[in-house]
């Protein structure tokens, strides 16, 4: 008993309640979407009314759905095997290559603990060798059919279950046997959140093999992109075309990624490598979540083949664009005054910022700068705003016939809007009054005069 009650002491009772929640139901709201295009054209209030008018029931909606088969494993197996070779065994050339690309060796933040990890950056150059071979398969290797991510979809769903479930397990069982930075490690008290959240903050394997970096970046993101070509691939087979929907999806969702890899080494200092540990919410989230819903847009449209008007078209890509600009410029302006501390213009005028100090776990007092120019000075997370109107230009692509292809708008707005709070509440105990007088100079939070 007196275990079990250490288990539930150091979190309180609604983030508990919420992290089984989770880990309860997310695999389910997963299968329900992918399961509703398959079976029912992308409806989701179909099989909810099949279930009520009892025309359906749980067993039957199941056992409709394709089940784990050997191939789906192999060509998971094959992927998976594929990015760790290039992650691990190929060095990045790029940032010798492309002007202005930070590739290669580079520093990470610094972590709670005072340590500074080294990283290998190469995302942009996996992605790219990636992509020249399926564009090599589909145009002149024939080794298998563009189409082959769709086709295999659902089954490939378990085989991302497993790995996801997997790789989470592996990294809670290190965190207490082996853990790799132990002065890093936030044991909760709550085995359910210790499970979910992370307990290690940067579990790696050998020297270079880091959970956080290649699973964020690689198995989830590199695929995002082949995916959507697939849908295409697979919309060209059904119908003998490819809409312009289909396309706008794919090219705005493949300039987000694009802009991820060729930022890979900005990335090292985002929220989820510098305040994230990772658990189940990175691990699982990467390996399931991320590639089946941030895809369902691509996926809609196969099912559900739209041809935009041009005005709406355009409209749609305007908005993409804007958003995209709103979010580098944001992300840009940041870098550039983290970079040159501060000696820098940014939109023609010297920045101001706010300076602050923090005390590390170590002991050691840090300085740093918030700065109150730019978008900063709009507001305070600016580029989420422009990530959040590329989102909805990803969904208003597909037309307002279905809800399905909303939910990613409606999952990024709370998703930022949690993290807005989640890192000014981290911000407000790391600076104290140093952020009041930050907050008081950029007053909002997403949108200005609003929120």
């Amino acid at each position: 008993v007196a275990i079990l009650i250490c288990f539930f002491l150091e979190v309180d009772w609604f983030s508990l309640t919420g992290v089984i929640l989770l880990l309860c139901f997310a695999p389910f709201i997963v299968f329900f979407f992918i399961m509703a295009c398959d079976q029912y054209q992308c409806s989701i209030s179909h099989p909810i009314l099949d279930l009520y008018n009892g025309e359906a029931t749980l067993l039957t909606i199941w056992n409709r759905a394709p089940s784990f088969t050997w191939a789906a494993a192999k060509i998971y197996a094959i992927w998976v095997t594929f990015q760790v070779v290039l992650y691990m065994c190929v060095p990045d050339i790029m940032h010798k290559i492309l002007p202005g690309y930070v590739g290669g060796v580079q520093d990470g933040a610094r972590t709670p603990a005072g340590l500074i990890n080294k990283y290998e950056v190469n995302g942009l150059q996996c992605w790219i060798i990636t992509h020249v071979l399926w564009v090599a398969n589909a145009q002149y290797l024939h080794w298998f059919s563009p189409t082959i991510i769709i086709d295999n979809w659902i089954p490939l769903l378990w085989c991302t279950n497993i790995l996801g479930y997997a790789v989470s397990t592996l990294a809670f069982i290190k965190a207490y046997l082996f853990p790799t930075n132990p002065e890093d490690c936030k044991f909760t008290g709550n085995i359910f959140y210790n499970y979910m959240m992370g307990i290690e903050f940067n579990p790696r394997i050998g020297k270079w093999f880091d959970f956080k970096l290649f699973f964020n970046g690689r198995p989830g993101i590199v695929a995002w992109t082949l995916i959507n070509l697939s849908y295409a691939a697979k919309q060209q087979e059904l119908y003998g075309y490819v809409t312009n929907s289909m396309i706008l999806v794919n090219v705005l969702q493949a300039i987000y990624v694009l802009d991820f890899f060729w930022n890979e080494a900005w990335y090292l200092k985002t929220i989820d490598i510098c305040h994230d540990h990772f658990g189940w919410y990175l691990g699982w989230g990467d390996c399931v979540w991320l590639p089946f819903l941030y895809t369902l847009q691509g996926l809609y449209l196969v099912y559900n083949p739209i041809q935009l008007s041009t005005p709406h078209a355009a409209g749609v890509l305007i908005l993409g664009l804007v958003g995209y600009y709103i979010f580098r410029s944001t992300n840009h302006q940041k870098d550039l005054f983290r970079r040159t501390e501060g000696n820098c213009k940014i939109w023609g005028k010297k920045p101001t910022f706010i300076e602050c100090s923090y005390r590390s776990a170590d002991g050691g007092i840090h300085k740093s700068k918030l700065m109150t120019s730019g978008f900063w000075g709009v507001a305070r997370h600016m580029n989420y705003t422009g990530d959040l109107m590329g989102s909805l230009a990803y969904c208003l692509a597909c037309g307002g016939e279905h809800l399905l292809p909303y939910f990613y708008i409606v999952y990024m707005t709370i998703l930022l809007v949690h993290r807005c709070i989640r890192d000014e509440h981290r911000c407000s105990n790391k600076y104290g009054k140093d952020w009041e007088r930050y907050t008081a100079a950029v007053p909002y939070r997403l949108l200005p005069n609003i929120f």
